[in-house]
């Protein structure tokens, strides 16, 4: 039996993800973010002050990747670190102003990457693509 990567669900996931991530790229750089940091902003805008643990529950991405990448982002400016009132062990990461600020420029960048690539598809099917994507998403992370 041979491997056809054009009828691989991982293979085209993984390449139409990469598609997704350097036109996102291109739109968020002069906001002065990179996609490594989209997710966790957001999460953030959605809810702030959330843990670092939530957040990688909310992420599914290791938790020294996660840790890297707030360091650049703190270090950029653009989340702050405190410790949790009641648990010293634990940390909550807030927006900045910054962070902030871009947030309707960032969202406006990932609607336009989004209209654009499902443009191909009629309404209907757009709904269809989404869903059956959040399907296997959740099949996947009960797995």
């Amino acid at each position: 039996m041979t491997f056809e990567k054009e009828k691989s669900a991982g293979y085209l996931i993984n390449h139409m993800a990469r598609l997704f991530a350097k036109e996102l790229q291109q739109r968020i750089q002069p906001l002065g973010i990179v996609t490594g940091q989209f997710p966790i902003l957001l999460e953030l805008w959605e809810k702030d002050g959330i843990t670092q643990r939530e957040l990688l529950e909310k992420l599914d991405i290791e938790q020294a990747t996660l840790a890297n990448t707030l360091t650049r982002m703190e270090r950029d400016g653009l989340v702050k670190r405190t410790k949790h009132p009641i648990d010293s062990r634990v940390q909550q990461i807030w927006l900045t102003k910054k962070a902030t600020i871009i947030k309707d420029d960032a969202y406006q960048a990932a609607r336009q990457i989004n209209s654009e690539a499902l443009s191909g598809l009629d309404e209907q099917d757009q709904v269809r693509f989404l869903d059956l994507m959040q399907s296997v998403i959740s099949k996947m992370k009960r797995d």
